[in-house]
């Protein structure tokens, strides 16, 4: 097991090291200077370069780069060009909401999928598989920006059980907050949830075929019994990927759902600053979500080898 973590560790930080490049190109070659957005079209020559100057942009791209990593690996993320704050206390700001709205919506998800999922394969072909489906199906179809915004129009606006947008904070309490993040949180969970009991209805399924699943019932288990006790075990593996996948697009993707709600996640945190073409929070807000989701791939594959021991021995 040791083994194959060290090797998943390699690839995590050679991943990180390519994607440290590719963003740091990517944003780079945007068109637009930042110093000439911040002072407008008719700033002077000499004021602006000095501005320039200040904010680091008249070294050469490499010097950039070099400075911003080392500076990311010591804990300091460069002050922001914008609002001239540490980028790192607007990161930590924003992550208070961002990452308990993912893990709201990541729990809300899996509570609805599991249960929808088992239900649907212990009832293959009958009337409560065929609407577990049919629900999932429409779950998948729908937007969640859309989903999101018939939320507040029914919750927030008609019966007034939430607020339409805002967020409340956590120094009011747990319940406030979680009160706030509830409609994003299920904005953001049912769609998911939709296409992870879709995956538990399938991995459950081609488990009860298995050599295993017959043994298990010619010793006189009911098929609902060998699939809580055997089938259940066997099929978290594709799960498990969903989960990890889920939960990074939950953390990385919620920016339309931030907009919608009016939330200080790090997803408008992302859009307020490329709009202001404040590059250093672009780059290092991005960056901190890269290394969120491959952290969480490289969690998932350990979860894969606790789960199931022989892949530790393909590797």
């Amino acid at each position: 097991m040791l083994r194959y973590s060290l090797k998943r560790a390699l690839s995590l930080l050679i991943s990180l090291a390519v994607a440290s490049l590719v963003i740091f190109a990517v944003i780079e070659i945007a068109p637009g200077d930042p110093a000439s957005f911040m002072l407008g079209v008719n700033a002077q020559p000499d004021t602006l370069a000095a501005l320039r100057t200040e904010l680091g942009l008249d070294q050469s791209k490499a010097e950039r780069y070099v400075s911003w990593i080392t500076g990311m690996l010591r804990g300091d993320f460069g002050t922001s060009y914008t609002y001239r704050t540490p980028v790192s206390q607007m990161i930590a700001d924003r992550m208070w909401v961002s990452l308990p709205l993912a893990l709201y919506a990541l729990a809300l998800s899996t509570a609805i999928a599991f249960p929808a999922g088992i239900y649907a394969a212990s009832r293959r072909g009958k009337v409560g598989d065929l609407t577990v489906m049919s629900a999932t199906q429409l779950g998948v179809a729908i937007p969640n920006f859309w989903f999101a915004m018939m939320l507040v129009l029914v919750f927030a606006i008609n019966l007034r059980w939430f607020n339409a947008g805002g967020f409340s904070g956590w120094d009011k309490g747990l319940v406030a907050g979680l009160h706030s993040l509830t409609l994003p949180a299920i904005a953001l969970a049912l769609p998911q949830a939709a296409i992870l009991a879709r995956v538990m209805r399938s991995a459950l399924l081609d488990i009860l075929g298995e050599d295993f699943m017959r043994t298990a019932r010619a010793k006189g288990l009911s098929r609902r019994q060998a699939l809580w006790r055997h089938g259940l075990r066997n099929a978290l593996i594709p799960v498990l990927t969903i989960i990890g996948l889920q939960f990074s697009f939950l953390l990385a993707g919620s920016i339309i759902i931030e907009q919608v709600f009016y939330l200080p996640g790090l997803g408008r945190l992302v859009f307020q600053s490329i709009s202001s073409r404040d590059l250093i929070v672009v780059e290092s807000v991005v960056m901190l979500l890269v290394f969120a989701v491959i952290t969480v791939n490289f969690l998932v594959d350990l979860a894969y080898a606790a789960v199931d021991p022989r892949l530790r021995s393909r590797t």
